[in-house]
């Protein structure tokens, strides 16, 4: 698979506003249950909708969740616009790749992820990222 095989990267704000503009546009965060548990979700009821948690790996051993791509595509419609994010943006990079290639999307990468990139002291939600943008999230 190559890079054009999603519909692109997206940066966190630009996601909202498609989740807020598009009745039909869905997340799906894929990090794992104690990174929703642990670090925050995105928060979408402002918007009426819920963020779809569905791991792309699993926690605590890290393999790959080998249901992943019928749990995702299990509820969505053919045609549906899918964000997908995960802490910094390589794992929701594959789960958009990974779900177009069996024909659903157009599928986006939310680039920075959730957290976003490392600041100079090796820590993150600084540097980019759905929180450090500022956009709804809990932690429970």
């Amino acid at each position: 698979m190559n890079d054009a095989s999603y519909a692109g990267d997206v940066m966190p704000a630009d996601a909202w506003k498609q989740l807020h503009e598009n009745a039909d546009a869905v997340l799906v965060d894929v990090r794992t249950d104690a990174e929703w548990r642990f670090v925050g979700i995105p928060d979408l009821s402002s918007l009426g909708k819920q963020v779809r948690l569905v791991e792309w790996q699993r926690f605590p051993d890290g393999r790959p969740n080998d249901g992943f791509v019928g749990e995702v595509a299990g509820s969505l419609a053919k045609g549906q616009p899918v964000y997908f994010l995960c802490r910094s943006g390589a794992r929701s990079k594959a789960a958009a790749m990974a779900v177009t290639a069996i024909g659903y999307g157009p599928c986006y990468n939310v680039a920075q992820g959730f957290e976003g990139d490392k600041d100079g002291d090796s820590h993150r939600g600084r540097v980019g990222g759905w929180k450090h943008a500022g956009l709804p999230w809990r932690q429970d």
